[in-house]
């Protein structure tokens, strides 16, 4: 097989793996401005007969959205920001540093990566009861100020910077927290800005966590509060979908604003000196 032949193969190949991946997103974008008839019609038609908002303005009428949403990027962009400050630290200490039990403890932080949230879950809301945080923002932020997952992927990362340059930095006289901040920081730009994307994807979009310690729709996410639209007996399907398309509409936005370095800490993060 010629090198042109294997050219056009790729690209149809792929051309087919990015429709399926985007064919649905395009149907919920187009679907969410359809009427309710148009969603529930069968055999259903890909484009609506007439395209109006009215889902868009149920979903605002009966949630109220611009809190939700506001509680949605504080809770997200907080543990974002918390968790990337203490899973550097932590990471830089794993791979920088040499002291007692240092693998045991990394090799601890590991296991906590097989418990299912689940099994954690009620331990995690009686604690919050206890201290009367439930149904606050901090109690939202707080169980979730550090990932096990964040300080295993930076720790790799870090371990594949030179450790003379930590040496050269000693040497010129810059303490563990100037190295940190000006030397080890810096390079891991591809790193840190990946891992963001995974805490604000995850937070985002959870579901389960924020119901669990909120009660009332004023304190609660999007994904949490949207939930509300699919009762136990009936679903209301329209509304749904445009919703949807509210919850991950930001999301898409910073992909697309952050995809170079996602993509290049994914490629890099693996890499060991």
């Amino acid at each position: 097989m010629s090198k042109r032949s294997f050219d056009i193969i790729s690209y149809v190949l792929l051309t087919i793996i990015m429709l399926i991946v985007l064919l649905p997103l395009f149907w919920l974008l187009v679907s969410s401005f359809k009427s309710d008839f148009d969603v529930m019609q069968w055999p259903p038609k890909f484009f609506p007969t007439e395209w109006v908002t009215t889902q868009f303005k149920y979903v605002w009428s009966v949630l109220p959205i611009p809190t939700m949403l506001k509680n949605t990027v504080c809770f997200a962009g907080a543990v974002t920001i918390i968790s990337l400050f203490f899973d550097s630290l932590a990471a830089y200490a794993f791979s920088r540093m040499e002291f007692r039990g240092r693998k045991i403890i990394f090799g601890i932080i590991l296991l906590t990566m097989m418990i299912p949230f689940q099994i954690v879950m009620i331990p995690i809301y009686l604690e919050e009861y206890k201290m009367g945080i439930l149904n606050t923002f901090i109690g939202l932020v707080l169980p979730r100020a550090a990932s096990a997952y964040g300080i295993f992927m930076l720790t790799s990362f870090f371990s594949g910077i030179p450790k003379s340059l930590d040496e050269a930095a000693r040497i010129d006289g810059m303490s563990e927290i100037q190295i940190y901040l000006k030397i080890i920081l810096p390079l891991s730009k591809p790193a840190l800005v990946t891992l963001g994307i995974f805490h604000l994807m995850n937070n985002w979009n959870d579901l389960l966590y924020p119901m669990m310690l909120t009660s009332t729709q004023e304190k609660r996410t999007l994904s949490a509060g949207l939930a509300t639209l699919v009762g136990s007996n009936a679903i209301k399907y329209g509304p749904t979908l445009a919703a949807t398309v509210i919850a991950i509409a930001p999301l898409l936005i910073v992909f697309l604003f952050g995809q170079r370095f996602f993509m290049e800490g994914i490629a890099t993060s693996g890499m060991k000196e």
